[in-house]
């Protein structure tokens, strides 16, 4: 009998996809929402607001001028997610590819989202990062990091 793949990894790979619609050539982000019966219910990716041209607004990472770079103007996959939602969040899990920030963090508590599931925390020392996981905790929010690793060696386990 076949094996088949775990609804994180499913769930997961969403999220994955998701991501590659982004067009950020540094830092592709896709996020996932599931409700309490494994249905999605909001995907997102980061990018710019609706009527803002990628040809006109910068992806810059760094620059003398703020105003340069992608931040001010981003809207994360996470918040994306959020917005494109098509149901109630509360008690709701998001599988995100990048651990939330910190502005993320606050819309993900005001929501109602109750588990987060991320692939990499790369920024985890940074004072975002520090900041999320500070306002998770106090708000009862779970956060896992899924096992990537762990999924490829099962991956191959299962060709064999």
């Amino acid at each position: 009998m076949k094996k088949h793949i775990s609804w994180d990894e499913y769930f997961m790979g969403v999220a994955a996809l998701s991501s590659k619609r982004s067009k950020d050539p540094s830092t592709q982000v896709g996020a996932c929402l599931v409700n309490l019966d494994q249905r999605i219910i909001g995907i997102g990716y980061n990018g710019f607001p609706y009527g803002c041209s990628d040809d006109i607004y910068p992806w810059n990472k760094q620059g003398n001028d703020y105003l340069n770079t992608k931040y001010p103007y981003v809207v994360h996959a996470e918040a994306n997610a959020i917005l494109n939602c098509t149901g109630n969040l509360k008690d709701s899990t998001l599988y995100v590819t990048l651990f939330p920030c910190n502005e993320c963090a606050k819309l993900i508590i005001q929501s109602g989202i109750k588990h987060i599931i991320y692939c990499s925390d790369k920024y985890h020392d940074s004072e975002a990062s520090i900041a999320a996981r500070k306002m998770f905790d106090s708000a009862g929010i779970t956060y896992r990091e899924m096992d990537l690793i762990e999924v490829e060696l099962r991956k191959k386990e299962k060709r064999q």
